[in-house]
């Protein structure tokens, strides 16, 4: 990428890492859109960011991207106003320990975690292509390793457990992730995923009393959210990966993910029941 600012939008950037990412882009001199569920958050996030880098190009999007419709409208708001998109941060996640409903039907942590990441994409990579060089980068985690998948019952609806729905989720955005970049192979459009580490963030909140202290508990042990966010930095502006696409990063390196990321079959499969379910 050159040093000329770049359009950048980010999701799930009110708090947490989402927020770091959006901040620091925004401290290179980007153009940075937020894109996250409360307008108020929205708002106040983005006065933050103006008065933590001087840059005054940064601005929001309120939608909550569980909900196709919501996402939909995002994208369509988001290509009103600009004309490029050079880099999209596909970060907005959640932990659902109880199985929860979009208001699409559809279980939460597979709606959130990955539908929202190839909706999103998908209606936008019209202007990600116009855009390149351009770059996507997804936030995954190395909660996917050691998981499978039940196409037979993807969305658990019977044996449901939390968190390995949730690693499951994860494993997904690296299917995504590696089928996207086969599929944008030489159009100048990178696409890489990330671990950023076991974070002090809110991600749990959403959850019961118990799980809540759990995840308060493990934050104790965890990274700073500066510290998650840097390969996410890393992926959306360093000149060094600007021609590597369909990797897996933690800590800024290159890594292998688990076996089962790179399992074609899975990937294409996954990728078509995504385009039944956005249509």
């Amino acid at each position: 990428m050159t040093s000329l600012p770049k359009n950048v939008l980010v999701s799930g950037a009110t708090a947490g890492i989402g927020l770091v990412t959006a901040r620091e882009l925004a401290r290179q001199g980007n153009h940075v859109t937020l894109l996250s569920r409360s307008a108020e958050k929205c708002a106040r996030a983005v006065e933050e960011i103006k008065q933590a880098t001087g840059n005054q190009t940064v601005e929001y999007i309120a939608a909550d991207l569980s909900i196709r419709d919501e996402i939909h409208r995002a994208a369509y708001e988001y290509k009103k106003r600009h004309t490029r998109l050079d880099v999209l941060v596909n970060n907005a996640g959640a932990v659902f320990m109880s199985r929860q409903l979009s208001k699409d039907g559809l279980e939460m942590n597979f709606a959130l975690n990955h539908l929202n990441y190839f909706l999103l994409t998908h209606l936008l990579l019209d202007v990600i292509k116009s855009s390149a060089p351009a770059r996507i980068v997804n936030v995954s985690s190395d909660a996917h390793r050691g998981t499978k998948i039940n196409f037979d019952d993807i969305q658990f609806e019977k044996n449901y457990s939390g968190y390995p729905v949730y690693r499951q989720s994860k494993l997904f955005n690296l299917l995504f992730t590696y089928e996207l970049a086969r599929r944008l192979q030489g159009t100048g459009v990178t696409v890489n995923a990330l671990h950023p580490g076991v974070v002090a963030t809110d991600i749990g909140k959403n959850n019961g009393f118990l799980l809540r202290l759990i995840f308060k508990l493990m934050s104790t042990m965890a990274k700073s959210v500066e510290d998650g966010a840097a390969t996410s930095i890393y992926l959306a502006s360093a000149q060094e990966v600007e021609q590597i696409t369909g990797g897996y990063f933690v800590d800024l390196k290159q890594v292998q993910s688990d076996p089962a990321s790179y399992d074609l079959a899975a990937a294409e499969k996954l990728w078509n029941l995504s385009l039944e379910m956005i249509s």
